[in-house]
């Protein structure tokens, strides 16, 4: 590992530890999410303390997806720490995303301000599933755009869209008639109308997840984001290195819930001794130490094949199952760990543990990637024995 990424993680651990955490139990951080005004303050803390949007370098470069882990691992020792460095879902992976395919016209001004930390931004792909619309299948996609003179004129409806409420940028999917196309837009838009915010067992994402109506939306064709048809191929571009971003942040966040049951087990008294040194207990602390363990080796080894130049879709499919399950894990055990505190809002365990049973779902369902996979086995058995 380099030392700049070294010292740039310190100084990420450093601030979420002393100055993030203690906002955990802040009013303004609701069940769909902190709140703009809460997102701002905290970053104004980070941009003074030299961490807000540690990933890219002060040129514009990113740290190589190796780097990135151990920074962003230490940005999610707090639910609210990616949002407080701007290292967050979905704007980390749509600065990764305009970065690699827009232009210098789009980047100065729909990038800069995501990298600066003044605006988020949302990522219009899935549809309602009511509707058959796209979903973990983006061939289903509904949405449809067609060219008017300058324009694209685009219509659809969207789900799950997470942050949509308070974005100022917006990257639209849509199919045209060369296929899936991607657009890049101002918001608010009087023809992007949020129906409503989902009640979801997670909280940590600002805006929450929206159901919204896209009525007429002009956009110029200067904000296509790349070529029409080409917008399934972006996706992936944006998806492999953002499902690893996911693991990395809540891998952060399961250590430190970890760190709160293993001091939980270790003062706490029943049965004549320390909950620790029961082994029911302790047990299930060395099993999460295991899968901690794992999961940072994952991340490891999937975020080298993405160094190396690989597109890696196979790679963060297998990283993404085994992360999430593992997390999943782990987060399980440290709420029965702590019994009755583990249920309770009086620590970050249950709100960890509701928010990694999300991410078996968001990127990918852990079935979906499964299937993927072993379409790969299939195609492979068949190459090798043709003929």
């Amino acid at each position: 590992m380099t030392e700049r990424a070294q010292a740039i993680a310190a100084k990420v651990e450093a601030f979420v530890r002393e100055t993030v955490i203690p906002y955990e139990k802040d009013e303004r951080a609701t069940s769909h999410g902190p709140t703009d005004e809460l997102v701002q303050e905290m970053r104004a803390k980070a941009k003074a303390a030299g961490v807000l949007t540690p990933h890219i370098l002060s040129d514009g470069s990113h740290l190589n997806q190796r780097e990135t882990a151990i920074v962003l691992i230490k940005s999610g020792l707090s639910p609210l720490g990616p949002l407080a460095v701007n290292t967050m879902a979905p704007d980390e992976g749509n600065m990764y995303l305009i970065g690699k395919v827009g232009s210098p016209e789009q980047k100065a001004r729909f990038l800069e301000q995501l990298v600066s930390g003044e605006s988020r931004s949302a990522f219009f792909m899935t549809e309602p599933a009511a509707e058959n619309g796209a979903g973990s299948d983006p061939s289903m996609m509904q949405t449809t755009c067609r060219l008017d003179g300058n324009h694209w004129v685009i219509n659809g409806r969207k789900a799950f869209i997470t942050g949509a409420a308070g974005a100022k940028v917006g990257i639209v999917m849509a199919k045209s008639q060369d296929g899936a196309c991607m657009f890049l837009v101002d918001l608010p838009d009087p023809a992007i109308r949020i129906e409503r915010v989902l009640d979801t067992i997670d909280s940590s994402m600002p805006g929450g997840h929206s159901i919204v109506v896209i009525d007429n939306l002009r956009v110029p064709a200067s904000q296509m984001l790349g070529a029409s048809g080409e917008g399934f191929q972006y996706a992936q571009v944006r998806l492999s290195p953002a499902r690893l971003s996911h693991c990395m942040r809540w891998l952060g966040a399961a250590i430190r819930a970890q760190e709160i049951a293993s001091d939980y087990a270790c003062r706490r008294e029943a049965f004549g001794k320390k909950l620790i040194d029961h082994e029911g207990v302790g047990f299930m602390l060395a099993e999460n130490m295991i899968d901690l363990q794992q999961c940072e080796l994952m991340i490891d080894w999937c975020a080298g094949v993405l160094d190396s130049g690989s597109l890696g879709t196979v790679e963060s499919s297998m990283a993404k199952v085994a992360v999430s399950e593992a997390l999943f894990r782990i987060a399980d055990r440290c709420v029965q760990v702590m019994g009755g505190m583990g249920v309770s809002g009086d620590t970050i365990v249950e709100q960890v543990f509701r928010e990694v049973r999300a991410f078996r779902i968001y990127d990918g369902p852990t079935e979906v990637h499964k299937w993927s996979l072993a379409r790969k086995i299939k195609r492979d058995h068949a190459k090798a024995h043709a003929g």
